[in-house]
């Protein structure tokens, strides 16, 4: 039936004699060329702005039962229990990191869809067997390093000052093929160099990775930091990478008494969950040389989104970047 501009979102009721819009029917449009003259009088006068502030009350309107009862149950519910029975709708949570989450992972699969992996051919980089059996025993020399690093590690983890615990802790020593196949690549421009001294290069074959609240940052790290020096580790070089656009956090390199180099890295639970489950992949496509050049453009912007959600520590002008040469 046609009605008046503004349709009601359900069809009206059967006329009842009550009804106070009976006598108003003959001024109701009656053939389609009454009616465009009608819509036309009508949006002759609505403009953007009062066409949003009718939708708003609509919206208001239709929402207000909503928020009475919820403004009901939570003020039935005792205040201890309001952390554990959450509403079913919480019309006033505010945005986070963690409330954009499910929007970044969704970013990320449209953006594999519209731009699938590449996989290259692997390359092969053969060694010859006397240098291949010498990076192999520096390989298992290495692994064989990890276990007293990691023991003090967890040490520090243990009894640091400002609640600072490990994570990613099972990827701390990076794969044996791997290690391999990077000392195989050096190798190709650094044939004067041995497999063993490339080995001990590597800085992130060994690797860790502290948390901290966002207000314990800050001083967690100079507390681990003189830790490990007490441990007699020297850190020769510190990134601080919270300025940064695509990534956030605090990268060192540590080296041992005897040579042995490894990572520590410092992140909030914000930070780290990015880098580990939002943004990895982003990190490995930008690297990749297979990478088209609007598809790397897309992946840094990916990058720069999330990072902007990632809440700052406190005392980050604590955190100074440091580098020295080490034999």
């Amino acid at each position: 039936m046609v009605g008046s501009i503004d349709r009601p979102v359900q069809p009206d009721p059967p006329d009842r004699p009550d009804r106070s819009d009976r006598s108003d029917r003959s001024e109701r449009p009656k053939t389609p060329q009454d009616f465009d003259a009608k819509l036309a009088e009508r949006l002759s006068t609505l403009n953007r702005a009062s066409a949003y502030e009718r939708l708003y009350a609509r919206a208001q309107a239709q929402d207000a039962p909503f928020r009475e009862r919820l403004a009901r149950e939570e003020s039935a519910q005792p205040k201890d229990s309001l952390s554990a029975g959450k509403p079913e709708r919480d019309l006033e949570r505010p945005r986070t990191y963690w409330t954009e989450v499910p929007r970044f992972l969704a970013m990320w699969r449209d953006h594999a869809q519209k731009w699938p992996l590449i996989q290259g051919e692997k390359v092969d980089r053969p060694m010859e067997s006397g240098r291949r059996a010498e990076a192999d025993d520096a390989v298992r020399r290495l692994s064989q390093s990890e276990p007293g690093i990691s023991e003090k590690l967890r040490d520090v983890a243990a009894n640091n000052s400002n609640d600072g615990w490990l994570v990613g802790y099972e990827f701390r020593l990076k794969g044996h093929n791997r290690l391999m196949e990077k000392i195989a690549e050096r190798l190709e421009g650094e044939s004067n160099r041995k497999p063993s001294d490339i080995a001990r290069g590597i800085t992130d074959a060994i690797r860790y990775t502290f948390c901290f609240k966002r207000e314990d940052y800050s001083e967690g790290y100079l507390d681990v930091k003189q830790r490990l020096e007490d441990c007699g580790y020297k850190m020769y070089l510190c990134k601080n990478l919270w300025g940064n656009r695509e990534y956030r956090g605090v990268n060192t390199r540590w080296i041992t008494a005897d040579g042995q180099r490894f990572e520590v890295q410092f992140h909030t639970p914000e930070s780290f969950h990015a880098k580990h489950e939002v943004t990895h992949r982003a990190y490995e496509r930008a690297r990749s040389p297979l990478t088209s050049r609007n598809e790397l453009a897309a992946t840094e912007k990916f990058q720069r989104e999330v990072s902007s959600w990632i809440p700052e520590p406190v005392g980050l002008v604590k955190i100074k970047d440091h580098k020295e040469e080490v034999g």
